[in-house]
């Protein structure tokens, strides 16, 4: 029922997405041909608002402007004169655009925004056809709800991506679909499940072709260290900290040069996991490489790092390691 619930109400919103004004869209010449080259060009600024996202994760602006291009791909759709295939193609860039809005809403912790950008990139994901783009949008649903603290809605849209016919035939998105589906096992405090739920999606990362062609929303950051990194998020909720800290580690180790955003993230979760552990000192250090940028401009950075604080202050009250501590913030609130 849950999932029905869920998925209930796409089609009608279908229309509405359809035929919704954009805000700011350029204007296109009425009647001009539009082709395969200006789907290009959209995908060109895609993986820009991929990088973009990478490098920074959840700010307003990156928001703002992949809402805007979608708006773009839907002014091109109604416009121009366009064959079948290129129309789908620019549902499938206007779906995609609103989903890294939507993602940089769940990101930046602007959760009535992401559900928004959701029911739409949801209704032009239908229209596409587009079976990536799809999953995307389902297990960026799941995570949302996760980090909302509704692990039951979670489950249900996940399991949404998880069904779908790309699932079955791309073991990579198979093994991400699990990867995502233990990570909220761990937030429903589900232990047994989460680690069965890791070790499929290991599996199925481990019968993926590398060669096969994958969007490259997929491609920027799905590999051992995003696993690692659901591995951490995990643990730490099930209170299991040195199987925490562990994949902590390991995903810092593996984590590409682009993954800025990622990094902060990872290296505020391996400090908690220190800390519950009873190392305050390595926790805060741990915590003060944390680059500024993300420390203050980055909203689950940030919220992670107040709960750091507060967590050390309750475990080591008085103590020099949190007047270091509280130095340092003191410089980060200077700089912002």
């Amino acid at each position: 029922m849950k999932r029905r619930t869920l998925v209930g109400g796409i089609a009608a919103a279908a229309a509405a997405a359809a035929h919704s004004t954009p805000a700011a869209a350029a204007p296109v010449p009425s009647g001009r041909r539009i082709g395969m080259s200006d789907v290009t060009r959209l995908h060109e600024r895609f993986a820009d608002i991929i990088a973009s996202d990478h490098a920074h994760g959840g700010q307003l602006g990156i928001e703002q402007r992949a809402a805007a291009l979608a708006d773009e791909a839907l002014t091109l759709q109604r416009a121009g004169q366009a064959t079948q295939r290129v129309r789908a193609s620019l549902y499938s860039c206007a779906a995609s655009f609103r989903s890294s809005a939507m993602w940089a809403a769940i990101d930046g912790r602007r959760y009535v925004d992401a559900q928004a950008h959701m029911r739409e990139a949801q209704a032009l994901a239908e229209m596409s056809g587009d079976q990536a783009i799809k999953f995307r949008i389902w297990s960026h649903a799941g995570t949302m709800y996760r980090h909302m603290g509704r692990p039951a809605d979670a489950l249900a849209a996940n399991d949404v991506a998880r069904s779908l016919s790309i699932s079955r035939r791309d073991p990579m998105f198979a093994s991400l679909g699990m990867a995502r589906q233990a990570a909220i096992h761990g937030a429903a405090h589900e232990p047994t499940a989460a680690r069965r739920a890791f070790e499929r999606a290991h599996e199925s990362m481990e019968r993926a072709d590398k060669a096969d062609y994958r969007p490259v929303w997929m491609t920027a950051f799905y590999d051992q260290a995003e696993m690692d990194s659901l591995a951490l998020s995990a643990y730490l909720a099930l209170g299991n900290y040195p199987t925490a800290e562990f994949h902590a580690h390991r995903c810092l180790a593996g984590l590409r040069p682009h993954m800025a955003r990622s990094r902060a993230i990872t290296t505020t979760r391996l400090a908690h996991a220190q800390l519950a552990q009873g190392d305050a000192e390595a926790a805060t250090a741990t915590a003060m490489t944390v680059p500024a940028s993300a420390a203050t401009q980055h909203a689950r950075v940030s919220g992670m790092l107040q709960e750091f604080g507060a967590a050390l202050r309750a475990t080591a009250p008085g103590s020099s390691t949190v007047q270091t501590w509280n130095e340092h913030t003191a410089a980060w609130r200077t700089r912002a």
